[in-house]
């Protein structure tokens, strides 16, 4: 087939600033459907981005318009952060519905940042936007994106800014060579960043100015309200992609007015690297990307929806179902089947370590007793995988169902661990820790953490989440608690399809910190770390659980997985 392709096409906005695309298309007079890709990240890069074939998508008969946004690479105006994709992706849209070239129609394609840009576009509701598919990525750029129950999402974000929007980009947007450098260095050193946040504020104020605002909103006020994408009822179908360990996938549940159009994806993969996540590649499957056919399953979609082809693009719902090893088509989302069993906690009083006295039981205990632990946040519970994104040497392999049993050795962590299980246990759907808490500070966080132990000992973290207090309680119209009160604390530690094997047991790690994915709570309830080196407290913290207050652990329970098959 021969191709056309065409570089720096300018196209305008409605306020005049130019936008330049790279147009991929098929030597051919017939007009045809067109798939945008909206990125911060550089369009001259592999056109397809990091998961699809732009040669295959061309080939297949689409022309794919390749476009920086607003601020970035060859486009002219001022990057802000999900600020502007809402009118430039209508704008962008029209234009290309309008070229000779295209027949009308157009989908969006794109991961990440490039996925967000999408949801904005729909919510701008464009005519001839007919079909999306964002990838692993959020409409809300607020809760699951920037901050996650309250808790700003420090590891991913910095590095984020720091390495994907300003290290590459600096340079060739004028920036003088002591810029460059001090990028460089910033990344250098992310470690000590992450340790001293306020300390990279200088050079993000003169160069992402928008990094502080995130900062400076840690709840979900009108300034979020701004940046967020809430399609209504008419947008389009779309195919949406996730990854358990995705740092995202919180906000990728989230879809905005869900239809019957779309179609939901989820896989065992993470966010930032495009190798399996599994340890040893044991399951040998489709457990990559890269081994996933994600090119097919996108033109199957658009096929559908771009040209009316009458095959079904694939199954509603596709997931796959870690500790069984298998793909699995359930009639709807994760929970959608499921019934919550609750499994409470309990311990003689000293659930410290995974070596301490914590169990999980299917029966409220009998008797009050409280599990106390000390939080310093100069010194807290460093991440361990899971649905992480970023570099350094804090958080080593970063991301995945890593071991962590070197995590619950520590005496600021309590484990709460079940019994061998005789039979499989399959849980699908959002886990939900509800626990009856106090503290001695005026304000902490809580993390909830579902792991899998295995029969050899080795404890696979699946899930987890994390809620600061003191937001949770602005959220829900009342004051704080009080230091020392016991209160009730909800905190959702993520959504997973997951099967305990027999010989398996559930455990449930409950902590106040998550370091460097999430910025360490002060514990004074004043200035966050991320701004200020600030005065911190130790804070004394407890679980209490019994027949009067009955601490637990929810989890979607199934009777069974539906019939598995080999990934599409």
């Amino acid at each position: 087939m021969r191709l056309v392709i065409e570089r720096d096409v300018p196209v305008s906005m409605s306020d005049g600033v130019v936008l330049r695309a790279d147009v991929y298309r098929p030597d051919t007079s017939r007009p045809l459907p067109a798939l945008l890709r909206r990125t911060p990240y550089g369009k001259g890069a592999s056109a397809g981005g990091r998961s699809l074939d732009w040669m295959r998508l061309v080939e297949a008969g689409y022309c794919l318009v390749v476009q920086d946004v607003r601020g970035r690479y060859a486009s002219d105006g001022v990057f802000r952060p999900f600020a502007d994709d809402a009118a430039d992706g209508r704008d962008t849209v029209g234009w290309a519905a309008g070229q000779d070239w295209c027949d009308g129609t157009v989908g969006m394609i794109g991961r990440s940042y490039e996925g967000v840009a999408q949801w904005h576009a729909a919510a701008a509701a464009p005519p001839a936007l007919r079909a999306l598919a964002p990838h692993v990525a959020a409409a809300d750029p607020y809760e699951g994106w920037t901050y996650l129950g309250g808790a700003f999402q420090l590891g991913f974000c910095l590095h984020w800014v720091l390495g994907d929007l300003l290290h590459g980009q600096v340079e060739r947007a004028g920036g003088t060579t002591a810029d460059v450098r001090a990028v460089t260095e910033a990344l250098d050193g992310i470690d000590d960043l992450y340790r001293a946040p306020w300390r990279a504020l200088p050079l993000l104020d003169r160069l992402a100015p928008y990094y502080r605002e995130w900062l400076e909103h840690p709840g979900p006020d009108a300034h979020w309200r701004g940046l967020a994408a809430a399609p209504d009822g008419e947008r389009p179908p779309a195919l949406v992609v996730g990854g358990w360990y995705d740092i995202f996938l919180p906000g990728t549940l989230r879809i905005p007015s869900p239809r019957s159009g779309d179609r939901l994806l989820i896989g065992p993969w993470s966010h930032c690297v495009t190798g399996g996540v599994f340890p040893e590649r044991r399951y040998g499957l489709a457990a990559d990307e890269a081994e996933f056919d994600m090119t097919a399953a996108h033109l199957a979609f658009f096929d559908r929806h771009l040209k009316g082809v009458s095959d079904e693009p694939g199954p509603p719902v596709e997931v796959f179902a870690s500790g069984a090893d298998s793909w699995v088509t359930p009639d709807g989302p994760p929970g959608a089947d499921s019934v919550p069993l609750a499994l409470h906690l309990d311990s003689d009083g000293d659930a410290r370590t995974r070596h301490g006295s914590g169990v999980l039981c299917p029966g409220p205990p009998r008797r009050e007793v409280t599990d106390v632990y000390r939080y310093d946040p100069r010194d807290p519970v460093p991440t361990a995988g899971g649905a992480t994104c970023m570099t350094g040497m804090l958080v080593g392999a970063d991301c995945g169902p890593l071991d962590q049993r070197t995590v619950e050795d520590r005496p600021d962590v309590l484990c709460y661990t079940g019994p061998r299980l005789d039979a499989p246990l399959v849980v699908s759907g959002q886990v939900v820790a509800e626990l009856y808490v106090s503290s001695s500070a005026p304000d902490t966080d809580v993390t909830a953490k579902l792991v899998d132990v295995h029969p050899d000992g080795r404890a696979e973290i699946l899930c987890d989440g994390i809620v600061r207090t003191g937001h949770r309680a602005r959220l829900d119209g009342v004051r704080p608690p009080r230091p020392d009160t016991v209160h009730t604390l909800v905190v959702e530690a993520g959504t997973v399809v997951h099967v305990f094997r027999p010989g398996h047991r559930v455990r449930l790690e409950v902590s106040s910190s998550n370091f460097p994915r999430f910025d360490p709570n002060p514990n004074t309830g004043s200035t966050p770390l991320t701004l200020a080196d600030a005065p911190v407290a130790t804070a004394v913290n407890r679980v209490h659980h019994g027949p009067g207050r009955p601490s637990r652990l929810l989890l979607p329970v199934r009777p069974g997985l539906p019939d598995a098959h080999d990934a599409a």
